[in-house]
C-alpha cells in the first residue's frame, strides 16, 4: 500500500542526506520526495511517498524517529488528508492541434502556460492519480518532456504536524 510520510526536519546541512541514506541502507524505495522550508526557518517539511505493508512502514517510522535531525513525523495516509502534485508537460504541437489540447487541458483544470509555433507547455496540479490520468489522455500528442514535483500533502484534520515541546 502507498503511504505518505510527512517529516519535520531540522534545516541543517546533511539532514536530507541522512534521511535518504536511511532508506537506501535498508533497501526501502522512495517513490517521490519533496522538501521545502516551513513557516519556522529552522525546520523543513519533507514529504516522502513509499510503498509497503504496515510492518514495513512502522519500521521506516521508527528508524526515521531515531535520526537526530527529525523533529516530528506522521504517516498522513492513515487520516483524512490532502495531497497534490504539480506536473509540467512539454508537447510537440501546432496551432491546428491547439483547440483539441485546450479542451483536454480544461477538462483536467490545467493551464497552457507556454505556447509557441512548435510546442506547448501545460501545467496541472492535482492528485498523483489525476496527473497519471492526464498523461494517459495525452496519447494523441507527442510528449517531449515531463517534470513532476512529487507528492506533498497534509492531514485535513485540525491537528497539525508540530514539534513536541519537552
Amino acid at each position: 500500500m502507498r503511504h505518505i510520510i510527512s517529516v519535520l526536519l531540522e534545516n541543517e546541512s546533511g539532514a536530507l542526506s541522512r534521511v535518504a541514506g536511511l532508506f537506501s541502507a535498508r533497501g526501502y524505495n522512495i517513490d517521490t520526495l519533496t522538501v521545502a522550508p516551513t513557516n519556522d526557518p529552522t525546520l523543513s517539511r519533507l514529504t516522502i511517498s513509499t510503498v509497503g505493508d504496515d510492518r514495513k512502514i512502522d519500521q521506516i517510522e521508527k528508524q526515521l524517529g531515531k535520526l537526530v535531525d527529525v523533529a516530528a513525523l506522521q504517516d498522513i495516509t492513515i487520516n483524512r488528508h490532502l495531497e497534490r502534485e504539480v506536473v509540467l508537460v512539454k508537447l510537440l504541437a501546432n496551432q491546428q492541434s491547439k483547440p483539441k489540447l485546450d479542451r483536454l487541458v480544461a477538462a483536467f483544470n490545467g493551464k497552457l502556460i507556454d505556447i509557441n509555433d512548435t510546442q506547448f507547455i501545460l501545467e496541472l496540479s492535482g492528485s498523483s492519480e489525476k496527473v497519471d490520468e492526464l498523461l494517459k489522455a495525452l496519447v494523441d500528442f507527442e510528449i517531449i518532456e515531463v517534470a513532476r514535483s512529487g507528492v506533498t500533502g497534509m492531514t485535513s484534520t485540525e491537528r497539525a504536524l508540530t514539534v513536541e515541546q519537552p
